[in-house]
Parts: structure tokens; sequence; C-alpha cells
């Protein structure tokens, strides 16, 4: 037997900063960039009742740690569980299974402001958010641990929704946050864009764009939907987390493709290579970037062992047993 700890919602809620999960998932990316093997998501739909099974892993070497997540939406209660598992890297015995509905929009959020850190001008300090639900409020909190942000403006379709996010972050962050009427008055003048939705058209005109902008779009994983439009595909560098989900999952990717403004070749490197110094990030101020986060076992494996480790320190989780396979297959 071997015990496993297993750790509810409600456990690893607030156990961790949005500093401390960018500089976990930070380094995993680092990994990644060096060798380290992760898998694009694979998604099983059901037609009757609708919904869907998600699941993702990577491996973590130098953490120590291998996992991901397995994950259904939908169905007959019209909602989602996410299920992470965590493995020791070196002798494969899992050392926990996370309840990972809490960290979700804090890890999301550390992978796009890693994307912010690489990417994105050093002296960026305003900020469009499109979007003001969970996880718009997990991107903010990240990117403004990665830059000194001192405006931000949040747009999102229903009023009520925005202003409340909106007054929300103004007392939380050390910045200026107000709701606007439209993505275009959020997005122009920004230095960073996030689009934090579940549009199946693309939410701004990249046009509005100003030079030198960033964009992290984490809310197209759907070859059907698009956050982001071909003119901001077409203008940007454009980086992805993993380079295999791009012609998958990569809506906004995939619709600029078909539209005939850019080809395969137009990807520039993954996250991890940049992260990791062996492609360059941004080359001038002027440039366009484009980081697009579609969810990976990257971020999720760091963000469940940071987790993992502060919930040991602090005494927190049950234990569970769970039988090795040479034991209950043999009976001995």
């Amino acid at each position: 037997m071997t015990e496993t700890l297993f750790l509810t919602s409600d456990e690893v809620s607030g156990l961790a900063t949005p500093a401390e999960f960018v500089d976990a998932v930070r380094d995993a990316y680092r990994q990644r960039g060096e060798g380290a093997d992760a898998e694009p998501r694979t998604k099983l739909t059901n037609a009757d009742p609708p919904g869907f099974l998600t699941t993702y892993a990577a491996v973590l070497p130098e953490t120590g740690a291998m996992g991901g997540y397995t994950y259904s939406a939908g169905f007959g209660a019209r909602d989602a569980w996410f299920m992470t598992p965590l493995f020791d890297a070196e002798s494969g015995e899992p050392l926990a299974l996370l309840d990972g509905a809490s960290m979700n929009p804090f890890k999301t959020g550390a992978a796009g402001a890693v994307g912010v850190d690489a990417l994105a001008r050093e002296d960026a300090s305003s900020i469009a958010l499109v979007g003001s639900g969970s996880q718009a409020r997990g991107q903010l909190r990240a990117a403004a641990a990665v830059r000194d942000v001192d405006t931000v403006w949040v747009y999102s379709p229903t009023k009520e929704h925005r202003e409340k996010f909106a007054g929300e972050m103004d007392r939380t962050l050390d910045a200026s946050v107000a709701a606007v009427a439209s993505s275009a008055a959020a997005v122009e003048g920004a230095d960073v864009v996030i689009t934090a939705t579940n549009a199946s058209e693309p939410v701004f005109d990249g046009d509005h764009l100003e030079p030198g902008a960033h964009v992290t779009a984490m809310g197209q994983y759907n070859a059907k939907k698009r956050e982001l439009d071909a003119t901001t595909i077409q203008k940007s560098k454009y980086v992805p987390d993993l380079r295999d989900r791009v012609m998958r999952d990569a809506g906004s990717f995939i619709h600029a493709v078909a539209e005939g403004v850019v080809d395969e070749d137009h990807v520039h490197a993954e996250l991890g290579d940049v992260v990791a110094g062996t492609e360059p990030g941004r080359t001038d101020d002027d440039e366009i970037t484009v980081f697009d986060s579609g969810g990976t076992g990257i971020e999720t494996v760091a963000a469940a062992h940071l987790l993992y480790e502060k919930a040991r320190e602090e005494g927190l989780g049950t234990t569970i047993d769970f039988s090795p396979a040479s034991e209950s297959l043999t009976g001995e």
C-alpha cells in the first residue's frame, strides 16, 4: 500500500499567492522548453446528455512530479469536476489527489502571466480585460504579479457583471480598475490585452491593437470557437502553450489558416521555448505578440505540486491507500 494525500478544494484554497503560482508555472514551462514531456488535451464528448470528458498530462522531472487533469463538464448536472492526480516523477508512486476546482483560475492565470512576462514590453502598465468571471479574476491577479500595473479597463457584455468585477478588483489590486462599455474602449491604448471568455466569435477588432501590445487569450480551446480575429493572428508573433494543439483546438489560429492569412509556419515557438531561452520572445517594442493559452498539464502539475508541498507543511489533507499493481495483480 502507498499512502496518498487527498486534498479538498477548500483545503488548498488560499494556500498559495498568485505570485507563487506564477513562479512555479514559469519554472515548469522552462522545463518544457528544455525537453519535459507534455501532451495536449484529449476531449471526449457525449451527445445525450450533452457533456465532455477532458484529460491532459505533463512530466516535470526537476519538480519531481507528473500528472494532470481529468475533468468532466456538462452532462445532467451541467457542472464541472476537476480531478487532479499527482505522481512522483522518479518512483511513479501517487503523491496526491487534489480537487482542482479552487486551483483552476490561479493555475490558468499563472500560465497567462508567464506569457505576459515572456512577451509583453517590460514597461507595460495598462491592461484591457475582456471577461469578468473567475478565470478573468485569476488572469488579472496573476498578470499584476509580473508587471507594475496602474490601469485596468474591464469589459464584458453584462453591465452589472463588469461593474461588480471592476469594483472588486479595484479594491484588491494596487491599480485603477474601471468598467467600460465596449471591448474597443478597453483595447484601445492598452499595453496588454487579456481575453477570458467562452465566446464563439472574436471579442475585439485586431485593428484596435496598439503597436507593441501583447495579447493573452485563454478561452479558445475549441476548433469552432475563437476569441481573436484573423487580423490579430496575422499581425502577431504567435506563441502557443503547446505546438501540437494548434491545429487541433486553437480556434483563432485555425480560422486564420482557413481564411488564408497565415499558415502553420506562422507559429513562432512554444511558450516553453521562449521561457527557456531557446527561442527569442519579443524583439522590439512595436511588435504585437500573442500567447494562446489553451490549457495544459504543465501549469496543472506545477500548481498541484506547489499546493501539495504547502499542504504537507501545514498538515492538511487526509490519506488514502493505493495498492501497487504488483500486489493486486498477483495477490501477494
